[in-house]
């Protein structure tokens, strides 16, 4: 058993405390998103599960499975972030910061993530528009042209602005205050009958995901900010005892799994859409907009999964060059890069690809990623604690 500081860590992290296997897992969920978007982009073929309209239908396995893997990113993203924040809380301390300055500092970054959204991310998704039909799922509400876009970077930042107050809650109230949130989130989501309604913005930022008039949330704060808090109480565990923490994430696991599989079986609470007939992918088929319990419970549970299973390899990670741990500590650079880069060469596909060539181009876009990573981690890590890049 190792205590926290015999604890692995990517010495490319220029001293704070990385632990390998998480930013190894962040890797990989940040290659599993990019097929998302390069078959949004290129492919232009791009599902989307919002409550109160039917779920997609698939053509085929690989289709749905396509659709199904990227799943684990954005509940990744929010889990892994909230373990980071009691990293950073727990590295700033033994810097001599106070949680006063470690509470603005998060709030400073949550408010940079949220500008970067409407500044840097969403001209992104108006390039793809450039290159032909783009995939425009349903979306609940209507009402005039879309302007204000809140994408995963605004739910990203609106909980890390909120996780400021929770510096000093003991892992339990995290874990109760989070739980509690994705709990009242199902019950706040509405039924098919109110599709479309027009709620107001501040409810779809809030907890409605939808389009009203000139907003549109996809991420809204309450389930995800809940999803944060279970990263925080993890990440004190993982604190405390890195060891004991991933094999606890792994019993959890395996016990979030078996409560989906009840969920989905008991086609009532926690569903959002029940399953709507016979067959494999109908019971997988789950909404993520909000994200339901079922939703959270596969993605949470096979995340945790996916950590145990790396950190049995991680020690096999002999190198700081090794693609996942690059990309794993670039996250927010390879995400605003790869949108980018997908929308540049989804203009040279105006109808679109199969799905073999999308695939070789997310792994072209992949090789052509790994490098930038590498040099906006060099530029992060050559800069102070209090830098603006060490932000991004």
């Amino acid at each position: 058993m190792r205590s926290p500081s015999d604890a692995p860590r990517a010495t490319a992290g220029g001293g704070s405390d990385r632990f390998v296997s998480l930013d190894l897992l962040r890797g990989l969920i940040m290659v599993l998103m990019a097929i998302d978007h390069a078959s949004y982009f290129v492919a232009k073929v791009h599902p989307g599960e919002f409550w109160g309209i039917p779920l997609p239908t698939y053509d085929s396995a690989a289709g749905f499975l396509t659709r199904l893997v990227t799943h684990l990113a954005a509940p990744g993203f929010f889990l892994l972030m909230g373990a980071s924040i009691v990293f950073l809380t727990n590295t700033r301390r033994r810097s001599g910061w106070s949680d006063s300055r470690i509470a603005r500092y998060l709030i400073t970054r949550g408010a940079l993530l949220i500008l970067l959204q409407h500044l840097v991310e969403n001209p992104a998704w108006l390039i793809g528009t450039l290159g032909g039909h783009q995939p425009a799922p349903m979306v609940p509400g209507g009402g005039s042209e879309v302007m204000l876009h809140f994408g995963v970077l605004y739910g990203l930042g609106a909980s890390m602005i909120a996780s400021a107050a929770f510096l000093r809650a003991p892992a339990g109230a995290m874990l109760g205050f989070g739980t509690a949130a994705i709990l009242l989130s199902q019950y706040l989501t509405p039924g098919p009958e109110q599709t479309t309604i027009l709620f107001s913005p501040a409810w779809r930022l809030f907890a409605i995901p939808g389009h009203s008039n000139a907003w549109q949330v996809f991420y809204p704060f309450l389930p995800w900010f809940g999803v944060t808090l279970l990263g925080m109480a993890f990440g004190r565990l993982m604190r405390a005892d890195p060891r004991r923490a991933v094999r606890t994430g792994a019993l959890a696991g395996i016990g979030l799994l078996a409560g989906f599989v009840l969920i989905r079986m008991s086609g009532g609470f926690g569903n959002i859409h029940p399953v709507t007939g016979p067959g494999w992918i109908n019971f997988l088929n789950v909404t993520k907009y909000p994200p339901s319990l079922a939703f959270l419970l596969l993605t949470l549970g096979s995340n945790l999964l996916l950590l145990a299973a790396i950190d049995t390899v991680r020690d096999r990670v002999r190198s700081q060059q090794f693609p996942l741990l690059v990309f794993g500590q670039t996250a927010l650079g390879f995400y605003l890069a790869h949108l980018y880069l997908f929308a540049a060469i989804g203009l040279f596909f105006p109808a679109g690809t199969g799905r073999p060539v999308m695939y070789l181009i997310w792994l072209l876009g992949l090789a052509l990623l790994y490098p930038i990573c590498l040099w906006y981690r060099s530029v992060k890590q050559s800069k102070p604690a209090d830098s603006l890049w060490k932000m991004l």
